[in-house]
C-alpha cells in the first residue's frame, strides 16, 4: 500500500512542512483544489480544507474515511487503522 498526504497549500509551503517533520512519504500539493473538491473536503465558500484521512486500497476503492482527525493523535490513529486494515508496518531506517 502506498502512503501519501495531500494539501491545498502551495508546493513550497508543503515542501518546508515535510522537511521540518522529516516525513518518509510524499506530500502532494493541490493548490487548484480540484482533488479536494472531488473528495468533498473543501467547498467554494471556504478558504480551508477539512482535515480528513482517506484509506484507499490498491484497487482504488476507498476502504475507510476518518472525518474526525486531530493533529494531536493523528499518527497513532492512522497506525491503528492501517493495522486494522491489515497493512503491514514499515520499519524506519
Amino acid at each position: 500500500m502506498k502512503h501519501f498526504a495531500a494539501s491545498v497549500e502551495p508546493l513550497d509551503k508543503i515542501r518546508r512542512f515535510a522537511e521540518e517533520f522529516a516525513f518518509d512519504f510524499p506530500l502532494l500539493s493541490d493548490p487548484t483544489r480540484q482533488a479536494a473538491k472531488a473528495y468533498g473536503v473543501v467547498a467554494d465558500d471556504r478558504s480551508f480544507a477539512s482535515r480528513w484521512t482517506f484509506y484507499i486500497g490498491v484497487d482504488g476503492r476507498i476502504l475507510h474515511v476518518d472525518r474526525q482527525v486531530s493533529p494531536a493523535n493523528a499518527g497513532k490513529v492512522v497506525a491503528d487503522r492501517l493495522a486494522q486494515l491489515g497493512v503491514p508496518r514499515r520499519g524506519r531506517p
